[in-house]
């Protein structure tokens, strides 16, 4: 019987990550978990995100002075913008493919990240809402 539960709360957790659109953190999980399907603790969260990282699931989003975040694996190389006033990241389409350039001479790329950091739409609207004032 815990097998099923288990499993219910895990694709409960998968889900939400696939319909998001943006990396969650884990506190993000849980909140919209606990909205339709009460009784998935944080710790279940963070138990089931540890198991989803270790099976190439999901994977685990590093912005510097932010909680770490998660997004499905299948969305392919991207990058992210991060809102510095309401400190949502959000996922951007396209890459800029060739830093090679970039990288001291003999040096060999393997993997880059690129966040952008700025304003959101909704904060930006909230901000001349403030403004007009």
């Amino acid at each position: 019987m815990k097998a099923s539960y288990s499993t219910r709360q895990r694709a409960v957790i998968l889900d939400i990550l696939r319909q998001a659109g943006q990396p969650l953190t884990a506190q993000d999980i849980h909140e919209r978990a606990m909205q339709n399907h009460a009784g998935i603790g944080l710790a279940t969260v963070y138990r089931t995100l540890k198991t989803f990282i270790s099976q190439g699931d999901i994977a685990q989003v590093e912005i510097p002075g932010a909680s770490p975040c998660y997004e499905p694996t299948d969305r392919g190389h991207h990058h992210h913008f991060v809102c510095q006033h309401c400190r949502q990241v959000f996922d951007l389409q396209g890459c800029v493919h060739d830093l090679h350039d970039l990288a001291p001479q003999d040096f060999q790329v393997e993997r880059h990240e690129i966040v952008l950091y700025g304003v959101c739409p909704d904060c930006g609207r909230d901000e001349s809402a403030h403004t007009d004032d």
